[in-house]
């Protein structure tokens, strides 16, 4: 069951996660019916979800034979050990991360100009510094890469965000929490601590 308060709607929120991400995990379902999880880097223009690869291999197979997929996108930023709440007990353990899970359909990109333009927001996102000739489907240098590529779009018909803070305990408890983690002070520690105040609702109150 899906926790409300975990729950995020808010689409700059979403967009913001995934423009920082490179990476999620793309599930199928094989020819047989078997399900398949395929980890791939991708790029989201606000619309629809890209990836891309070989035209043939075990993904392509899946998607010719049913073009339903999910994708997740997810990061864990801190672990929250048993002690930080009981001394004895093994329940309280648990995670803060952020997640989104998209459900859809996939279908090839032919037209050339949107596979240049998906491509050119995977350079964007994975190699910012540039030192590379833009991608355009006009230019002869590329037009053989382009037909060689697959290009792959997600058109979603759901999008869920699931980011987890702590937003369910009691204002003491989220302190002792955020002690703990200030305390032991990893970069993530600190982080999570800023999300914890900024996603918690007694604290958005304050502010």
């Amino acid at each position: 069951m899906r926790r409300k308060e975990f729950t995020i709607e808010q689409e700059e929120e979403i967009e913001s996660f995934l423009a920082e991400k490179t990476y999620g995990f793309l599930g199928t379902v094989s020819p047989k019916g078997k399900p398949g999880v395929t980890p791939l880097n991708f790029v989201y223009d606000g619309s629809y979800f890209y990836f891309h690869g070989s035209l043939a291999g075990e993904k392509m197979k899946h998607l010719k034979a049913n073009d339903g997929v999910s994708f997740s996108v997810a990061e864990e930023y801190a672990l929250i050990p048993s002690y930080f709440s009981d001394p004895l007990l093994a329940c309280p353990a648990t995670a803060y991360f952020k997640s989104v899970t998209v459900h859809g359909y996939a279908e090839k990109v032919t037209d050339l100009h949107e596979k240049a333009k998906a491509l050119s927001l995977f350079m964007k996102k994975l190699q910012p510094e540039g030192g590379y000739t833009p991608i355009d489907a006009d230019d002869t240098s590329y037009t053989g890469q382009l037909k060689a590529v697959a290009v792959i779009r997600i058109i979603p018909e759901e999008i869920t965000a699931k980011f987890k803070f702590g937003q369910n305990l009691e204002p003491q408890k989220h302190q002792e929490i955020l002690d703990r983690l200030e305390e032991r002070g990893t970069e993530k520690d600190l982080e999570t601590t800023e999300l914890m105040r900024k996603y918690c609702p007694f604290h958005a109150d304050k502010s």
